[in-house]
């Protein structure tokens, strides 16, 4: 099976985060067909393994994919749409887990290197808790010295040919934060007998937005307040996001929403609930590891972009906080289209260079 025929059947073919029960048995039997050993993980991941002919077999590098897809209907007039209703796989990450396919599919037939090898095809990255946290709640690696994780996402502000990088801090930590006021509901002409709860909330998402910085993303995406022009609800819902690219600002953002709903129960005389679901932690690139690979795409005569970080989340994240790991994007060119809509359609020509680069990573690192 070619790389362009594994993507295709899981595009065709998409499942939403942690029901990937036919994804999960289709990679296992692709990679069983290509005398490839593989178990699965996670519920409903697959993990696999190859030994190099020599060396150390205690030393490791791991290979990542993810293979969830998003509720979304695809709009795409491609022979390989999605055949499952509803569902998309239109965050790329059916090119993911075709590279990494096509890398082991290549290395095992080879097994020219040494240490251990392995591939995660990592189900329910776009879901918390994220899969990656129950990959590794396995500990698969436990008795392993893993040298890196080497992970990539499509990218369209990246041309085909291209891949980015960025040392360091790379992506965001992620949170949802839900706030929830009640208090005496009532006429909104009765004043005096009345907890103002939507006023309280107005001034809770204020004082929640300016907490917005360089280094933060406080965002308040929805309110729900089920009042009429002269009601006032006895409750009012918020829901929003939080983004930080560095674990201490995490904690104080934490410790300042607390503070500020003390502050408006004691102005405004409601009960105001914060609950705080934490998300995944910053994905912060290995130093050394992303200019090496730097090094080893311009030798691959891959053009390299180094990027700066970006407020966005990944569950990768969890790697990079257990194992020097390298977390690159991968260019697909701006006719793709906007990823999480339902015409995104990444340009199928950036397979081999996500290829490339990560066969070449593993060996390098393998080998040194």
């Amino acid at each position: 099976m070619t790389t362009i025929e594994f993507r295709r059947i899981l595009h065709r073919h998409p499942e939403l985060s942690f029901k990937e029960y036919a994804t999960q048995q289709f990679i296992l039997e692709a990679l069983t067909a290509e005398g490839i050993e593989c178990r699965k993980i996670a519920n409903t991941g697959v993990l696999a393994k190859i030994e190099g002919k020599r060396g150390n077999l205690r030393r490791a590098v791991v290979l990542r994919a993810d293979i969830d897809a998003l509720p979304i209907e695809e709009l795409n007039d491609v022979e390989f749409r999605s055949e499952n209703s509803g569902v998309m796989h239109a965050c790329g990450h059916d090119m993911h887990a075709a590279v990494l396919y096509g890398v082991l599919k290549e290395l095992n037939r080879e097994r020219d290197f040494e240490g251990t090898l392995w591939g995660i095809f990592q189900p329910g990255e776009e879901l918390n808790p994220g899969g990656a946290s129950l990959v590794l709640a396995e500990n698969p690696f436990e008795g392993y010295e893993v040298a890196a994780v080497i992970g990539e996402h499509v990218d369209a502000r990246l041309d085909v040919g291209e891949i980015g990088i960025c040392p360091g801090v790379f992506m965001a930590s992620n949170d949802e934060l839900r706030f929830r006021i009640t208090g005496r509901g009532g006429h909104a002409a009765r004043r005096s007998e009345i907890d103002d709860t939507v006023t309280a909330m107005c001034d809770m998402v204020m004082r929640t937005t300016a907490l917005n910085s360089p280094d933060s993303v406080v965002s308040v995406g929805r309110i729900t307040a089920e009042g009429a022009t002269n009601i006032i609800p006895s409750e009012v819902r918020t829901e929003g996001t939080m983004r930080t690219f560095d674990s201490q600002r995490r904690e104080h953002i934490h410790s300042l929403l607390a503070s500020n709903a003390q502050a408006i129960e004691q102005q405004y005389g409601v009960k105001v609930e914060v609950d705080i679901s934490r998300g995944y932690p910053n994905v912060v690139n290995d130093i050394m590891l992303a200019y090496e690979a730097m090094i080893v795409a311009t030798d691959e005569g891959i053009r390299v972009r180094e990027l700066d970080r970006i407020p966005m989340a990944e569950d990768f994240g969890y790697y990079t906080e257990r194992y020097p790991s390298l977390f690159f994007r991968l260019g697909i060119g701006a006719h793709s289209g906007g990823s999480h809509t339902a015409t995104f359609c990444p340009d199928e020509a950036a397979l081999p260079i996500g290829e490339k680069m990560m066969r070449r990573m593993a060996l390098h690192i393998l080998n040194k």
